[in-house]
């Protein structure tokens, strides 16, 4: 889970929350940034269009390219308690396939801004313009491999070969919300021209840097002594080039991190995070309060005779059923400001009122645990769905998710209550393998949490099915989720109803499955509890899964490998691979063959250990029933493009192995497969 988070000092809300990839994305609002002028822009004040830009019909510095962003300018104000941010974008459609970008998406996080002013339009070939009239609508876009987040979207009119599309909006910060500022420089589409500008607020000190480098002949930002506005230009920014199972996008991409300080920018790391540390771990002593408050709450938790293990546990589980407004259905505008009149200001308040958001309800508990006599530390810790951090870079803004450390039997477990449905000891993905900065009055220090095994995070499908003399297999489907697999699906799923649920559990199988089937799901799965497991169970039915070779039937071994079929199949790779937490599929089919068909060849078993990862499939058959097991382990979690040609080997294996068939001779009762 992933969450944003600012110290209190800078004003800057920490809001829990479980949408575990939109931040990095929200923050910089810039997949499809956009220009203005840096003075006011008046309704109607677009800039000027030049008759070599109606003419253009290719560019040579990106070669083949569908649309190219002519112009772009980020005009950011963070010198208010609700900073904005201006957004201006040309965009010229230069094939049939460009025309694709009509359609436009502006991503943002509802609780951190705002989408307003938005105005578009269409310049046709012939200079004529086409006004945008009609609405922009919110929609959850998912980006990649099941990335998501909120987008404000909309369609351009009459875009043909040639015209050009520009729109211009601005990005209202919430309060507090002013401090994380960004400008990304990549897009998904190749940039002729950007111009980028910040209004720094003015009661903090500032520094920028640029972690990967700026591209070819771009000059670092300056600021003008006059207006302290920090501008920069930057031409010919190559196109980003988006692929599954990729390290964050803005980790990859051309950036300016600003970062801000009470005091002068320290250039020093080491005395950086220690001055932060000290800082951090007042603001969470200060919540914490006055122990005794504490430990009379946590005497009505535990009992004297728990031992250490047992506390924690049982703290968690009642911490976890405080009211967690991080995870609450939407609210409306009233509910919002009642809860934020209910002023917490300590762990006391917190647990008078029932509740409080995800950060708070995590200080919560490391306040209780303490108070029953527990060693344990307070760790903001920086998820990696956002960035990788580097300490050098010394950007507090990437510390953006908090844990607790409980030292238990010698051992360091890691507690992230703030994070619904995680069960005791168990992070959301994003929160595990990552560095923190673990608290304490002397500044604290670096440490890094745990990564569970692939053994930890199991997607398990268990299927007891017939199959018919036409070659459908039917029967009963069993899959449980455990682990990470399982807190995933409870976070994404958290706000839905029960016919969306229900459906997404459907959907889930059949993206297993590689023909069409029909699935139904027969029980309600525990959406709402913290349990390391959750099981759907289904009824299924494969059409046509045995198919007619000449008098025999071939049946395919992989009924689960539609997610092998086409994975990592492309011939080059640009970035590296990014896998989110280890993690195996096991599989258990068994298919009782009608009694009239004979089984003439069974596939041999296959086993491709490579160490790191694992594929091992058994069939066999008894009396007329196969059973087929299939384990697929991944305990990889980045590894360099140049090893992408070994990782292909090895899921082209997979791909050979589930392809086999068994085949069977039909008896004579059949006809499809005669």
């Amino acid at each position: 889970m992933r969450f944003v988070s600012k110290p209190r000092n800078l004003g800057r809300a920490c809001l829990k929350s479980s949408v575990i990839f939109l931040s990095a994305v929200v923050c910089a609002v810039a997949i499809f940034a956009a220009v203005r002028s840096p003075r006011t822009v008046e309704a109607d004040d677009w800039l000027p269009i030049s008759q070599d830009e109606l003419k253009m019909s290719s560019l040579p510095e990106a070669p083949g390219a569908s649309a190219v962003i002519l112009y772009r300018q980020v005009d950011r104000d963070d010198n208010a308690k609700t900073g904005n941010e201006q957004n201006y974008v040309r965009i010229k459609i230069l094939t049939e396939e460009g025309r694709k970008y009509a359609d436009v998406e502006i991503p943002y996080f509802r609780e951190q801004a705002n989408i307003v002013g938005l105005r578009a339009r269409t310049i046709r070939p012939d200079g004529s313009i086409a006004m945008f009239e009609g609405k922009a609508y919110d929609k959850t876009i998912v980006r990649a491999r099941n990335v998501k987040y909120l987008a404000k979207t909309f369609t351009l009119p009459d875009v043909q070969v040639g015209s050009i599309i520009e729109y211009r909006y601005t990005e209202d910060m919430a309060e507090n919300y002013v401090y994380n500022s960004k400008w990304i420089l990549s897009d998904e589409l190749f940039t002729k021209q950007a111009k980028f500008s910040l209004r720094p607020n003015k009661d903090f000190a500032l520094r920028w840097s640029w972690p990967i480098g700026l591209p070819a002949g771009v000059q670092p930002p300056k600021q003008e002594p006059a207006s302290q506005l920090v501008k920069m230009e930057a031409n010919n920014i190559p196109a980003f080039q988006i692929e599954d199972y990729m390290p964050p996008e803005n980790e990859l991409k051309y950036r300016v991190t600003f970062e801000y300080s009470e005091r002068t920018a320290e250039s020093d790391p080491a005395r950086f995070w220690k001055q932060q540390g000290k800082t951090l771990n007042s603001q969470v002593e200060s919540f914490l309060g006055k122990k005794k408050d504490l430990e009379q709450a946590v005497s009505q938790m535990v009992s004297p005779s728990d031992t250490p293990e047992v506390k924690a546990q049982k703290i968690y589980v009642r911490v976890q059923q405080l009211k967690n407004t991080s995870f609450a259905v939407e609210r409306t505008d009233q509910e919002q400001k009642r809860e934020q009149a209910k002023a917490i200001k300590t762990a006391a308040d917190l647990l008078r009122a029932g509740g409080g958001d995800g950060r708070d309800i995590t200080w919560v508990y490391l306040g209780l645990v303490r108070a029953a006599g527990i060693e344990a530390y307070p760790v903001w810790v920086s998820s990696r769905d956002q960035y990788f951090f580097n300490a050098k870079a010394m950007s507090i803004n990437e510390l953006n998710a908090n844990v607790v450390l409980v030292k238990l039997n010698g051992k360091d477990v890691f507690c992230d209550p703030g994070t619904a449905f995680a069960p005791f000891g168990l992070l959301p993905w994003n929160e595990t393998g990552a560095i923190g900065l673990r608290l304490d009055k002397d500044g604290g220090g670096f440490v890094q949490t745990g990564l569970p095994g692939s053994a930890d995070s199991v997607v398990e499908r268990k299927a007891d099915l017939k199959m018919s003399e036409d070659g459908t297999l039917s029967g009963k489907v069993t899959m449980t989720f455990s682990g990470l697999e399982a807190l995933r699906r409870r976070i994404e799923e958290r706000n839905e109803d029960e016919a969306e649920r229900k459906q997404y559990m459907e959907d889930q199988l059949k993206e297993f499955v590689p023909v069409g089937i029909e699935a139904e799901l027969t029980n309600k799965p525990d959406w709402n509890s913290s349990s390391p497991t959750l099981v759907a169970e289904y009824n299924l039915k494969v059409p046509g899964w045995a198919t007619a070779a000449g008098h025999r039937a071939l049946v395919p071994v992989g009924l689960f490998g539609a997610s092998e079929k086409h994975l990592f199949t492309h011939k080059d790779r640009v970035h590296p691979i990014y896998f989110q937490f280890p993690c195996q599929r096991k599989d258990d089919v068994s298919i009782e063959l009608p009694l009239s068909w004979k089984v003439t060849t069974v596939p041999p078993s296959r086993l491709q250990d490579s160490k790191a990862v694992v594929y091992d499939l058994k069939i066999t058959n008894e009396n007329g029933v196969l059973h087929m097991t299939r384990l697929l382990r991944n305990d990889l979690l980045v590894i360099e493009q140049k090893q992408y040609p070994s990782l292909q080997g090895f899921f082209q294996i997979v791909r050979t192995g589930d392809e086999q068939a068994i085949v069977v001779q039909p008896g004579m009762a059949s006809a499809s497969t005669k």
